[in-house]
């Protein structure tokens, strides 16, 4: 389920794609609207697509600070 998801989401990300080049190219709108609106939809669609799709778990990796470090000096 949680694949499918992240495949649904990259598909949005080309259709947002699409969409905004043909409005850009068919259309009048504002164009700067559109481009950041439409790409940040696209970065965000296709980050969390890829997230989900991931095989790896993620990891978050906290930095330990070496106590002894600090004592030998």
């Amino acid at each position: 389920m949680r694949k499918e998801f992240g495949k649904w989401l990259m598909d949005i990300a080309k259709y947002i794609a699409t969409a905004v080049i043909l409005s850009s190219v068919f259309g009048r709108a504002e164009t700067w609207v559109l481009y950041i609106g439409g790409g940040l939809s696209v970065i965000v669609a296709l980050v969390c697509g890829l997230f989900l799709t991931s095989d790896k778990p993620i990891q978050i990796r906290r930095i330990k600070r070496n106590r002894n470090r600090n004592s030998k000096k």
